[in-house]
């Protein structure tokens, strides 16, 4: 019966407590009666007793003052022990936490440390890059500096000086010589046909102080080392054809005397220059025609037209002269030459064949 009564009272009270009317339910117990749901009341926690809290902020700047003591210091067999007593006792993380390079932050103080008032100093950074040493200066480094640098022209001219003549205002034949020996080359050397094609020297033994000063800055150089530097760029140069044929026709201009106003090369000096100027690449047709006016004392020069008619002629015939066209508008020299060569070819055939008749 009173299992029953209990039953109806609870149903009474959640019906009236539902609707609203909790009148009934505050008289039979005594007390007032709060909706559920909005205070969240019932899940708050207690505060931690002050007492605690001072414990805790203890123990936390106890903790920064051991990181900073120890924040450089490699761990002791003392520290590896006391860690394992702190783990088998069960405070393992207290002794983590002392060892934590992170500094303990209150939970109530919205991320403000406790020990805020101490001041950690950390070491000084060191680049990686400072402890590099200097790379050494190699001789490679020095000749890429040289070949790379801007010419002086205030250089150029002090170095015309030490080789221009006394009595004129140009470098003559001595000094040429001189210049030549500091170059480490001989006068008759190819390379000193490269370094007055690039000067645009007017005479042989000759440089004037414009083309001196105009052909270095040229080349870039402003020393004798700068201009040794320069020989191989200038043989590479040449490898082109178009500028062996501008080479080829300086020369003969080159080995004209232009302050007498010759116009006709001597065969001597033709023979040197042609000699000079094939230095790389020889054509084999070149013994053979050199021999030719060797042999006929009465050839006194060559003209302009057959010095630069010659290079195509060597390009064009064959070594047996079997491609030579007597109709093309070769020079006449080149013609007494294809004749002559042919006269050799047919004596020596005429000589053959005599020789089989006398031993038949």
């Amino acid at each position: 019966m009173l299992i029953n009564l209990a039953v109806k009272i609870l149903r009474i009270a959640i019906f009236s407590f539902e609707r609203g009317e909790k009148r009934w339910l505050e008289a039979f117990t005594g007390k007032d009666i709060l909706p559920m749901g909005k205070c969240l009341s019932c899940l708050r926690i207690d505060p931690v007793p002050q007492q605690h809290q001072q414990q805790r902020s203890q123990y936390q700047q106890h903790s920064t003052i051991h990181l900073m003591h120890n924040c450089h210091r490699t761990p002791s067999i003392q520290d590896c022990e006391s860690y394992k007593d702190a783990s088998e006792s069960g405070s393992s993380v207290g002794c983590i936490e002392s060892r934590s390079p992170v500094i303990p932050v209150d939970s109530q103080s919205n991320g403000s440390s406790k020990a805020s008032n101490i001041t950690i100093t950390m070491p000084e950074k060191r680049s990686f890059y400072s402890r590099i040493p200097p790379l050494a200066k190699s001789a490679s480094n020095e000749i890429r500096r040289v070949s790379s640098k801007e010419c002086n022209e205030t250089k150029i001219i002090i170095l015309f000086e030490q080789y221009k003549d006394e009595n004129c205002d140009a470098i003559l034949a001595e000094g040429i010589v001189k210049l030549c020996l500091d170059l480490d080359v001989k006068p008759d050397d190819f390379k000193v046909l490269l370094l007055a094609w690039k000067f645009g020297a007017e005479t042989m033994c000759k440089f004037t102080r414009e083309e001196f000063v105009n052909g270095c800055k040229l080349l870039k150089a402003d020393s004798v080392k700068g201009i040794q530097l320069k020989f191989n760029d200038l043989i590479l140069e040449v490898q082109n054809p178009d500028k062996f044929k501008d080479l080829y026709r300086f020369t003969f201009k080159f080995g004209l005397d232009s302050e007498s106003g010759q116009r006709i090369l001597p065969v001597d000096i033709s023979i040197l220059l042609w000699k000079l100027v094939f230095t790389l690449k020889e054509p084999s047709i070149l013994n053979r025609w050199i021999q030719f006016l060797e042999q006929h004392p009465s050839i006194r020069g060559i003209s302009r037209d057959t010095w630069y008619m010659f290079l195509n002629f060597a390009e064009t015939v064959a070594d047996d002269l079997s491609l030579y066209d007597d109709t093309e508008a070769w020079p006449s020299l080149l013609d007494d030459f294809v004749e002559h060569e042919n006269d050799k070819l047919n004596q020596n055939i005429s000589k053959e064949q005599k020789d089989e008749e006398q031993i038949s």
